[in-house]
């Protein structure tokens, strides 16, 4: 009996939007409802508890969404309290749920090293004197050792009365007699040695024992000490042609660029003492240059060509300047396509030549019809409806396309 007030009750209940509920005329099992109030309880506190709150579905990648908002089964849900609308991010590495991943701070490109060289390598002048004191030394040791020879008794007497010498019977080699000739011999070597010619436009780098003693800058003649090693050094305004080398326009494409450097040596000794051989170093700082910046073949656009010219210059005379070499310009001269593409690219600049003189030949063509159609109908000739200016704008077309045809062929 009490088994029928219960069911009695239940289906007497409004309903809360459940699709669950059992139904009305269902039989009422005691067990049934032992395990369902020892259960869940919900059934049977359901009408006590109120309305029942939807049930939300939460992803990782989204926020919650009410499950009446995807199945619409319930006339009146009851409203859901949401959370903020916050989209849950994925765990990745090195992070936590929920957190905003790590950004990458942009990364500030390092400045490239500059090339320097021993800071003690300083040009600095030489000390040599003038050329008339080495040969007055070269000279003083000549008669040093004509004197030494008439007092050891080495001259002959034919030699002797010639020279207006007076007859001397001589002393003989002795050590005195050696050590005036040893004297003498230094003095005219040295004297005789010593004598250089300098050059306009050359200069010199000495060196004694690896150690730079100063350069010469001096023109004419003049007195070096023969112990310093000499290394000479072409000051004078040079320029130079290269061979073709690698090189890329503003697409990648491969070129060929032969350039023209011109430069000269500002600093003898960095030029000499601080790199290898500074000609070839040049060498390799054009070939880099050129490697970074893009060229364009001669004859296309002459801006572009101008702006390649002022880049490779700043760009080499920077990279050379640490070894003592001043550079005043580099040219491309000559630019062509790489042999593996030089056919590609030569049928690809006929066809854009091609198409550029169909373009022209067309908007000429079209200009030349239009303003004879709009000179006959406004001076009165010919009154046209449009059936017959289609026919002769068609006609006028193809009269002047043929005629520049066969004025091109």
């Amino acid at each position: 009996m009490s088994t029928n007030t219960t069911s009695s009750t239940d289906s007497s209940t409004p309903s809360t939007g459940s699709s669950t509920a059992p139904p009305t005329g269902s039989s009422a099992d005691p067990s049934a409802g032992a395990s369902a109030e020892s259960g869940t309880g919900a059934r049977a506190v359901a009408p006590e508890a109120g309305p029942r709150p939807a049930r939300l579905i939460h992803n990782e990648a989204t926020t919650e969404i009410p499950v009446h908002l995807l199945f619409r089964d319930d006339p009146d849900p009851a409203p859901v309290p949401l959370r903020p609308a916050v989209v849950a991010r994925r765990q990745g590495p090195g992070g936590r749920p929920g957190e905003r991943p790590a950004t990458r701070r942009p990364v500030n490109a390092r400045p490239r090293p500059v090339p320097s060289v021993d800071p003690e390598l300083r040009e600095r002048p030489a000390r040599v004197l003038p050329g008339a004191a080495g040969v007055a030394a070269g000279l003083c040791g000549v008669a040093g050792c004509a004197a030494t020879s008439w007092w050891a008794g080495l001259v002959p007497p034919l030699a002797a009365q010639a020279l207006g010498l007076p007859v001397y019977a001589g002393a003989g080699l002795g050590p005195a007699q050696w050590a005036a000739y040893a004297a003498a011999g230094v003095l005219g070597m040295f004297g005789f040695g010593g004598l250089a010619r300098g050059r306009t436009g050359r200069a010199w780098v000495l060196g004694l024992f690896g150690r730079y003693r100063g350069t010469v800058r001096r023109t004419g003649l003049m007195w070096v000490n023969p112990l310093l090693l000499r290394r000479r050094v072409d000051v004078r305004l040079r320029h130079w042609r290269s061979e073709p080398m690698p090189a890329a326009d503003g697409n990648g494409v491969a070129l060929r660029a032969v350039t023209l450097v011109v430069w000269r040596v500002r600093d003898t000794v960095k030029a000499t003492l601080g790199v290898e051989d500074h000609e070839t170093y040049l060498r390799e700082c054009v070939e880099a240059a050129l490697a970074r910046v893009p060229v364009e073949p001669l004859g296309t656009v002459r801006s572009s060509a101008d702006v390649a010219g002022d880049t490779l210059t700043r760009l080499v005379a920077a990279d050379a300047a640490p070894v003592g070499l001043e550079v005043f310009s580099v040219r491309p001269v000559r630019v062509e396509y790489a042999p593996e593409v030089a056919a590609a690219m030569h049928r690809r600049r006929i066809a854009a030549l091609d198409a550029a003189q169909r373009a022209s030949v067309l908007t000429s063509v079209v200009d030349s019809v239009e303003d004879t159609v709009t000179r006959l109908t406004m001076r009165g000739l010919v009154e046209l409806d449009d059936y017959e200016r289609k026919v002769l704008v068609k006609d006028l077309t193809v009269a002047f396309c043929a005629g520049r045809g066969d004025t091109g062929a």
